[in-house]
Formats: structure tokens, sequence, C-alpha cells
């Protein structure tokens, strides 16, 4: 973001400041604002057994709980930092008062400049609150978004005759941009899925589930392979805006043969771990969706043997750095592929988010997590099917 240059004079700095201010806004901060955070942070409040109470305990009361559900909504760390800022108006309030004073009613006398420090105070007060309220509005729609966006996604581990496989995320943020899908087909064959859209939070998971829905739909009408990732191409270039890709592999498996046909556009490149212990990348395909309107994309094919793996992975996990800026890397992936803790494809999955965090010594993830683990079992008989 472009900053503006800083005014030079103080009537410049006051225009730049009250630029678009309104008599409107500004009384809509007390008639609407405060009205909508004293709603958010007494909507737990019992009125009824409040109005029960004396008029006196009633407005201390409200007032107590109403302050305990804002304070509360801070972390830790701010809320220390909030109840110091408290004692120390306290503080300054007890080291101004000069005594009581005796004009019609007694009242308390404060050193002069106390009103004005103390109503700067209860306005900054205010001002955080209402912050902390629309902050805390915003996170509960964020979080109804990311339960939403959750439930788009395939749960649990997909089991069929030949086949396991399990995909697992976790945003950075609320929700997040990576996405991954795993469908059965009339024919039988698995359509394997994993994606990853540029950018991170709101933006990206909408255009997520524009693309997953799309991607679906199209699968249905029966297009697959290089004409599939085409009409996605295409669909993301007139209703996504430019600065926005989606890095996307595609696979089809038939459980019963292993034949894997795949186009890799743009992602990070899946790899098959054989039983034998040798690895595969997957690099067929081509650019990513949404950056070209004619690009064209390469099928590739290989064969999923019983006691291989494919693992697929977005790239906040291999890019994931420890504190010495060294990224998880590929080797990462591959060692814990070839480690003895997973047993199935979703221990699998798990433990490669095991490895990413004891790498990055559980600092705070800065890019989507995804997998995608899918490992060739055994054909069961026909008896054991039915």
């Amino acid at each position: 973001m472009k900053v503006p240059p800083l005014p030079r004079t103080p009537s410049g700095l006051f225009s730049a400041y009250t630029q678009g201010l309104s008599s409107t806004e500004l009384e809509r901060i007390f008639t609407r604002d405060t009205a909508d955070a004293y709603r958010f942070f007494s909507r737990h409040l019992d009125f009824d057994a409040l109005q029960k109470l004396p008029w006196h305990r009633r407005v201390f009361t409200q007032t107590r709980l109403v302050f305990l559900a804002f304070t509360m909504k801070l972390s830790p760390g701010r809320r220390a930092l909030y109840g110091l800022s408290l004692l120390a108006t306290a503080i300054g309030l007890v080291e101004l008062f000069q005594g009581l004073h005796l004009l019609l009613l007694p009242h308390p006398a404060f050193a002069p400049g106390t009103l004005w420090l103390l109503t700067g105070f209860l306005l900054l007060n205010l001002l955080v609150l209402i912050e902390v309220a629309d902050r805390m509005s915003l996170k509960n729609d964020l979080e109804v978004a990311r339960q939403i966006q959750l439930a788009m996604l395939p749960s649990g581990s997909f089991h069929t005759s030949g086949l396991e496989a399990c995909g697992i995320t976790r945003p950075a943020n609320t929700v997040g941009g990576d996405f991954y899908d795993i469908l059965s087909l009339p024919d039988g064959r698995v359509m394997l899925a994993l994606g990853d859209v540029a950018g991170k939070g709101s933006p990206a998971a909408l255009l997520m589930a524009l693309l997953l829905a799309m991607m679906r739909t199209l699968v249905d009408e029966g297009l697959e392979g290089p004409a599939l990732i085409q009409r996605l191409n295409h669909q993301v270039m007139r209703h996504a805006p430019r600065s926005r890709f989606v890095t996307l592999f595609v696979g089809m498996l038939d459980p019963a043969t292993g034949a894997f046909s795949y186009v890799n556009a743009g992602q990070n490149p899946p790899l098959i771990r054989r039983a034998a212990g040798d690895y595969q990348s997957l690099t067929e395909g081509g650019m990513a969706v949404g950056m070209f309107e004619q690009a064209t994309y390469a099928v590739g094919t290989t064969q999923l043997d019983v006691g291989d793996v494919l693992v697929m992975f977005s790239d906040g996990v291999v890019e994931a750095e420890n504190t010495d800026g060294v990224p998880f890397d590929e080797i990462g992936v591959r060692s814990t592929i070839d480690g003895k803790g997973w047993a199935s494809a979703r221990e699998l999955g798990w433990a490669l988010f095991a490895s990413v965090q004891r790498h990055t010594d559980d600092r705070r993830l800065l890019d989507d997590l995804t997998t995608l683990v899918a490992r060739r079992l055994p054909q069961l008989p026909d008896a054991a099917r039915g």
C-alpha cells in the first residue's frame, strides 16, 4: 500500500485526518457502534435476574460483567497490558486528587487538566471496545466460513478395494486457499486432486470454493485430463482477479489395475514412493491455472503397484522454514515417508504435519499446509467385497 506524503503544516495535517469525516459518521459512533459493541459483550447476560437487583447494584453488576466479557476476549498478554494501563490511570488520578470541594454538594477536586486526561482515556477505551467487538464478530463469521469450507472437503479416510486415501489441510489463518478432493467415478476409477490458490485468507478461500465446485461439475460432465484443466483455466481467467492463479494436480487412478493418469498444473510434483524404496516425481502437465488464456496441458501416465504410496502436498509443507531459514523441502517429505511412524495413509498425512511442526519449532504457520496420501492395497477377493 502506498503511504501518502506527510502534511507539512498543522492545517494540512488537520485536513488529512478529518478527510471524509461527517457529523453523521461521528454521531454513528455513539448511537450505533457503541450500542452494537454493548450488545455484543452483554449478549450472555441474564437481564431478567439483573432487573431484580436494586438500581445501584444493577448498574455496578452490569458494568462489571460487560468489562469482564470485554477483557476476556483479549489475549493474556494484551489483557495484562490493559490491566496495567488501568492501574497506571488509577494511580495518576490518586496523585492528581486535591481533596473535596464543598460547593453545594461535596465533590472531589483534581489538578487542572485531569478532566481532559480522563476524557481522552475514556474515549480511547471506547474506541478499543468497538474495535474488539468488530474483530470478534468478524472472527465468528470467519469461523462459520471455516466450518463451511471444511465441510466441502472429504472427511476421514477413503477406502475402496485396492486403495486407501486421506487428505488433511490446516489453514495458516482461519480460512485458507488450499484444497483437496477424492471422488469415486462411475467406472470405478478414483479422482485425486490437490490445489493451492495464490494468497491466503478469505479471498483465497472464496476462489478455492469456486474452483472446487467447478471442478466437480466438470468431472460429472465427463471431463478429465488436459480437457478438464483447460476448462478450469478458462473459467478462472473469466471469473477471478488477474492477480489470482491456482496450482493444481489432478489424477485418475484405477484401483483394480493401478493405472494412473494425471495433469500437474504448476503444483509441487507429488511423489510416488515405490514398495522397493525408490521415488518418482510426477511433473507432466503445464503452468498454473488462471495465468494465460491459451495455456495448454499434457497428460502424464504411470503405474501405482501394490505397496506404492502417492504423496501430494502444497508448497506450505516444503517451504516451511526453521529458525535458521532452512526450508522443510522435499528432503523432509521423503524422510517422513521413509520413517516407521505410520501404517496408513491417514497416519502418514499426520506424520508429515508433525514433522513440519518439529522443523519449524511450532512457530506460527506462514502458509496453508495440505497433504493428500493414497496407498495401493492388495485387491480384496470377491467374497470379501460382499
